[in-house]
């Protein structure tokens, strides 16, 4: 395919990130970056830019415009695009307004040009299968969603927070914005993408933040069919959730989490691709394939953004239910009461907001491991992540039987640093862990590389979970196959997690995994199993049975290896293979076998390897470790000279 010219208006915000992806698409041949439209664009790009849209898409025959401009220019610059002979990949939400979704569509009609709108997650191929995987008709679609926000989120821009700016709609509210494409993705699977699908609309919009618009609402909409949809929502969480629909049937039920493309049901969790909507609007403008989310489909949408744009301004939440804290506010309990509201396809009033605050304690749905009735650690898929930090799933928070927390995630000084899993730094040239590729005789570089781990099914298993997942490259091929197992159980004053992986190769050829060292940069053979541990914690000290100190058993081949602190220990023993180890402490506390400490692996069918973890509150001694490495893990390997 002849690769689509393609301009960017908006690049120093959320646009950045389609920087990146007409970057990615450029890799494969697809797109070729034209010009970046913005009334500040960034230094170093060798492509035109300018203040002027049409102009600069008359000037650069561009085919294509993404634009991620603030909200209330979404209309004029959409229209403006189209007339100039672009088709339009728009942000969303696509308009403040009814009249203003009406002139986009007019637009498109008048050119007979595409209209892309950015709702991500319609890209999903779990929002066809969900009614399919229910097995029975949809009653209704309960929405809850939980979110923290700091209050520089309220002052990102201008518009931030405002429901008008200068006498013009933005409605830059928790419903429209942040959580629009919860809103989307229930009209989707209930089928409701018309102005016209929606009949009734209730609205409960309230704010704890000096702001213009709602941080925490509920909507209740009745569609034209009779479905119901509720929807509750919060910016004021005290933790990040992912966000999902409770979907009802006639006698079952299933949860969608949009942000992930899985869907839970029956305690099983199946994971489903998505359709990257760039990607999908150059396939129409090449060979006709239809849009995913033309501007027709949003119109349900836009109908409830409309209903809040008419609406009274949101109610303040009173500060004796608000609780303070240095960067944000947060309303204690907010996450029960959306689990509840979907559930039961309540709004907040009904549930006696604000005065039930922390009252209702309904679990929001998450995998975690336990050892007995305690939860030692979360395994987590963030759907909040950029393809530069290789998302992948991960034990985020893991805690000892004490409660102190064991592992750190997005650092400062390493973003893409997930607490535990699996990362492989080069699998087949694409990039796995996350950050800059380490490119021979040139050092680190950011490139269009990133690989992410995506699920195939998550079960439950005594003591954790099993997880099949797919390692996909930046162009969506499937590069390896991966069977994880991972349990928790109780390891005398301790606790022992017992985490094991299969790799399988899935292109036809032998896999090849590499490291940074195997480029070049000596030390970093990081890759494969890796536990990022707290920066702050007081004494780091790092041990084997042979040695001390980072310096000595970093490359060192041998059993097992102890990470310890003032205030918890981690004793990791390999228990299926047998791979140099990598560490640091000096710089920051991190910990793995290295899958390919200098040179390239190949592996021809299947690689497998397996680790115990001992979790342990207070500093352990060397002999205590070993104790422990005796009674509580699997029997170990020989020891081996350090490589």
């Amino acid at each position: 395919m002849r690769p689509v010219r393609v301009v960017v208006a908006g690049v120093n915000g959320y646009g950045r990130n389609h920087l990146e992806n007409v970057r990615r698409l450029a890799a494969a041949g697809r797109a070729e970056l034209a010009g970046v439209c913005d009334i500040a664009p960034p230094s170093g790009l060798d492509v035109p830019s300018g203040p002027d849209l049409p102009a600069l898409i008359r000037e650069t025959g561009a085919e294509a415009a993404v634009i991620a401009t603030p909200i209330h220019t979404h209309a004029p610059l959409a229209a403006a695009a189209l007339r100039a002979g672009a088709h339009v990949l728009l942000e969303k939400p696509p308009a403040p307004s009814v009249a203003e979704f009406r002139a986009i569509s007019a637009a498109v009609a008048e050119t007979g040009l595409g209209c892309q709108v950015g709702f991500q997650a319609l890209g999903s191929h779990a929002i066809p299968a969900a009614r399919e995987l229910l097995g029975e008709p949809l009653r209704a679609i309960g929405v809850a969603g939980a979110w923290t926000r700091p209050f520089s989120y309220f002052t990102r821009s201008p518009w931030a927070g405002r429901r008008r700016l200068d006498g013009v709609d933005v409605m830059d509210g928790a419903l429209t914005n942040p959580f629009a494409h919860a809103v989307a993705s229930a009209l989707a699977v209930a089928g409701a993408d018309t102005v016209d699908s929606v009949g009734g609309i209730e609205l409960e919009l309230f704010r704890a933040n000096e702001i213009e618009s709602d941080d925490t609402s509920s909507a209740r909409l009745r569609l034209a069919d009779g479905t119901d949809i509720a929807i509750t929502v919060s910016l004021c969480s005290a933790r990040r959730t992912e966000p999902y629909l409770h979907l009802h049937g006639e006698t079952r039920s299933a949860r969608l989490f949009y942000t992930l493309d899985e869907i839970e049901a029956d305690g099983v969790r199946t994971g489903f691709g998505r359709t990257d909507l760039l990607g999908n609007l150059l396939a129409h403008i090449r060979d006709g394939t239809p849009l995913l989310v033309p501007l027709a489909r949003t119109g349900g949408f836009t109908r409830l953004l409309d209903a809040i744009r008419l609406a009274p301004p949101p109610r303040p939440v009173e500060k004796r239910f608000v609780r303070t804290e240095p960067s944000r506010l947060v309303l204690p309990g907010i996450e029960g009461l959306a689990v509840r509201a979907a559930r039961d396809l309540a709004t907040l009033s009904e549930l006696g907001f604000p005065g039930s605050l922390g009252a209702v304690r309904e679990p929001w749905p998450e995998t975690a491991l336990r050892v007995g009735a305690r939860e030692v650690a979360s395994y987590v898929q963030r759907g909040d992540l950029q393809a530069t930090d290789a998302p992948r799933p991960h034990l985020h928070p893991v805690r000892t039987l004490g409660g102190t927390v064991v592992t750190e995630t997005q650092p400062d000084d390493h973003v893409h640093h997930f607490g535990a899993g699996v990362a492989v730094a080069d699998v087949d040239g694409a990039n796995f862990w996350g950050g800059s590729t380490y490119v021979r005789d040139e050092g680190p570089k950011i490139l269009p590389n990133h690989g992410r781990q995506r699920r195939r099914t998550l079960r439950p298993i005594p003591g954790g979970y099993a997880d099949a997942l797919d390692w996909v490259g930046p162009d969506g091929t499937v590069l390896a196959a991966e069977e994880r197992t991972l349990t928790a159980r109780p390891a005398g004053d301790a606790w022992a997690l017992d985490f094991a992986f299969t790799l399988t190769g899935r292109t036809g050829k032998p896999l090849v995994l590499q490291s940074s060292a195997c480029k070049g940069r000596a030390g970093a053979g990081y890759g494969g199993f890796f536990w990022r541990a707290p920066k702050d914690s007081a004494g780091l000290a790092v041990f084997t049975g042979e040695a001390a100190g980072e310096e000595a058993v970093h490359g060192s081949v041998t059993p097992w290896l102890a990470l310890v602190s003032d205030a918890w220990s981690l004793v990791f023993v390999q228990t299926a293979g047998l791979d140099p180890w990598f560490v640091r402490v000096a710089q920051y506390p991190g910990v793995g076998p290295a899958l390919a400490w200098e040179k390239p692996l190949t592996v021809a069918e299947g690689l497998t390897r397996a680790l115990t973890v001992v979790v342990a509150d207070g500093r352990l001694t060397p002999g205590q470790a070993r104790e422990a490495v005796s009674a509580h893990a699997p029997s170990p390997g020989a020891p081996r000279s350090p490589r």
